[in-house]
Parts: structure tokens; sequence; C-alpha cells
């Protein structure tokens, strides 16, 4: 989870917003913010940028 823990990172670091990583099956990655699923790998086939997360999240 190496991605996921750094893109965390950037997220406390940026907006002060504590995250919660969880284990998801082989190859899953999805950011959700308030219930709302904004970013899937599955459905785009890529991981995000990290900016591309961070203009979704408030400041």
């Amino acid at each position: 989870m190496p991605r996921a823990a750094s893109l965390a990172a950037e997220i406390k670091k940026s907006r002060g917003i504590e995250t919660k990583l969880t284990k998801g099956s082989s190859g899953q990655f999805e950011v959700v913010l308030d219930g709302k699923l904004i970013f899937s790998k599955k459905a785009l086939g890529r991981f995000p940028e990290t900016n591309e997360i961070l203009e979704m999240v408030p400041a």
C-alpha cells in the first residue's frame, strides 16, 4: 500500500485531514470522500495523480 500511504500523507500535510486506509482486493485502489467514490483505479485503469485527488479534497 505504498501509493495509498503516500497519498494519505500528502492529504494530511496539505489539507490537514486524517485518512483511513483499508486493504481491498488485489489491484483495487479507490478514494472515497464523505461516503462518495471520487476515484476508482478499476474504472479508470490507472492510479490517481496526487494533485488530481487534492483538487477534489476541500482545503
